[in-house]
């Protein structure tokens, strides 16, 4: 029995769906069982994992369990714990590659993502473990240009030149699906990036393609977008820190790892069919 929390999620839901088409068992963690949405056979508990008490229970046969840091908060060690107790032997979380920087260009810790903690709860549960080290999601696009690609051709925010290799969550999903599923796992944090690095330009110019329009991007002062992000509800300490991360490509000097080639023995899936899987996110 594999227990996944953050079921219902951007990676978690594919991450179900390829568990349960691989044969295993699968029991799902969500605050709202009745809205989960889930593959019919996934068995669907009603936990919160940032009170890992709730979760005695749902651990009963669970062999491997897969952490969300956003579901757990800081209440990772202690639910390893219980989860070691229980007779779990394998986990796998979520994390980012971002962890080993300061705390400052962590922006998403603002968001209650706490990868660089759970990633360090991981490795010192004394269980078999395995932590993805994801680079930038291709689904940010979405939180980032969508609105503005409803509303118009040109989308406008700060260094246009700014690269990363975005990554689809499908991908994500895989690369969690084989660590819980192997037979023999290596411990590690490899970073999983996209399979090509694309500017901002590049990757706007590739949604229009997906959907049939001519897009552009045109660049703006950073004090313009932060101001545009502070406007639509984004605390201004998120902004600040997203535009430090645009500023520096996330200081990575590769931005291509090819980690999920070398783990799933095939090419990642490219920003376009990325693109091409959410259409209807940046229509009207």
């Amino acid at each position: 029995m594999i227990l996944v929390t953050g079921a219902t999620g951007v990676v978690g839901h594919p991450l179900v769906e390829l568990l349960v088409s691989a044969g295993a068992e699968v029991r799902a963690v969500s605050r709202d069982p009745e809205a989960a949405n889930l593959p019919a056979g996934v068995e669907v508990v009603r936990a919160d994992p940032s009170r890992p008490t709730t979760l005695d229970g749902a651990l009963h046969g669970v062999t491997a369990m897969f952490v969300n840091p956003r579901t757990v908060g800081t209440a990772a060690a202690e639910l390893l714990d219980r989860a070691r107790d229980a007779g779990v032997r394998r986990v796998v979380s979520m994390s980012a590659l971002n962890v080993d920087f300061d705390l400052d260009r962590q922006p998403s810790r603002l968001r209650g993502e706490y990868n660089k903690e759970v990633e360090a709860a991981v490795a010192a549960s004394g269980l078999e473990w395995f932590a993805l080290r994801s680079g930038f999601y291709a689904v940010n696009t979405i939180g980032m240009w969508a609105g503005q690609i409803r509303a118009g051709d040109v989308v406008r925010g700060p260094y246009a030149d700014t690269s990363w290799a975005p990554l689809h969550e499908r991908d994500i999903a895989a690369v969690g699906a084989h660590a819980l599923l192997a037979d023999e796992l290596s411990p590690g944090c490899p970073v999983l990036t996209g399979p090509r690095a694309l500017t901002q330009t590049e990757m706007v110019e590739t949604i229009g393609a997906a959907i049939g329009r001519p897009l552009r991007f045109e660049e703006v002062p950073v004090e313009v977008a932060k101001r545009g992000m502070v406007a639509s509800g984004i605390p201004a300490a998120l902004a600040d820190g997203f535009m430090a991360m645009q500023a520096d490509s996330y200081g990575q000097a590769g931005l291509v790892t090819g980690e999920v080639d070398r783990i799933l023995g095939r090419p990642g899936l490219d920003f376009a069919a990325w693109a091409a899987d959410h259409t209807a996110d940046f229509q009207q």
